[in-house]
């Protein structure tokens, strides 16, 4: 049994197959609790597949080699959010001189309070240059990170984390500010809580999501030039 254990483990579609089976479960799940983003599915099935990690044994860089695949998946899927995007055009362009601003202050504001914050609390360099890119898509974090001198697989990490922690803030958020607008709504999701956010946004309407893609591409993009910058000015790297 040991033997066909460490056979099939090697294999790259095993761990593919683990990947997606539990997503699905996660899903399942999370449908049937109502949808509560405190058992958002990615959540769920990461928390899993590091549980499964552990009792086998395996190390990350074994699973990576079999779900590369899905992780490649993510640029096109990123890319795929332009669909929707382009069906509320019109509104974006009317709207585009103050969407920058909110995208610029959201994407400062993002890395310079966690590295501040990471500081104050004695974490180390490398914690830092990880934190910085956090609130933007896994592809783009992993890109800065590795590029600054951070950790990517902690950088991506804590881009799950950040993502999860802006789907469960902004409902309530949203009440209190008594915000009704979908654009607003899926905007600031799509800056604070990246993918995750997105994916939520949808759940509210298109026109959130539309929103919300576009508010995660502008705020990778600009995200990619800024943190260099705010990495020397804090004197990182």
């Amino acid at each position: 049994m040991s033997s066909f254990w460490v056979y099939f483990a090697a294999k790259p579609l095993f761990w593919i197959i683990v990947t997606i089976a539990t997503f699905l479960f996660s899903s399942w799940l999370n449908r049937r609790v109502g949808g509560t983003p405190l058992l958002h599915p990615v959540l769920v099935a990461l928390s899993l597949i590091i549980v499964f990690l552990q009792l086998t044994g395996t190390d990350y860089d074994t699973y990576f080699s079999g779900a590369q695949f899905i992780h490649f998946l993510l640029g096109p899927a990123t890319v795929a959010l332009a669909v929707p995007l382009y069906d509320h055009f019109e509104r974006v362009k009317k709207m585009l001189v103050p969407l920058l601003v909110a995208c610029l202050c959201g994407a400062v504001t993002a890395s310079a309070s966690a590295i501040l914050v990471a500081w104050a609390l004695g974490a180390s360099e490398g914690m830092l240059l990880s934190l910085a890119p956090k609130s933007v898509t896994s592809p783009i974090a992993i890109g800065i990170a590795e590029k600054i001198g951070g950790y990517p697989s902690l950088a991506a990490g804590l881009v799950l984390i950040t993502g999860a922690i802006g789907c469960i803030v902004a409902p309530p958020l949203f009440r209190l500010l008594k915000i009704e607008d979908d654009a607003v709504k899926g905007f600031t999701l799509g800056v604070s809580a990246h993918g995750f956010g997105t994916a939520y946004a949808f759940e509210f309407s298109t026109l959130a999501g539309a929103f919300s893609g576009l508010a995660m591409g502008m705020t990778g993009l600009l995200t990619a030039f800024l943190v260099p910058v705010l990495v020397r000015i804090f004197g990182l790297g």
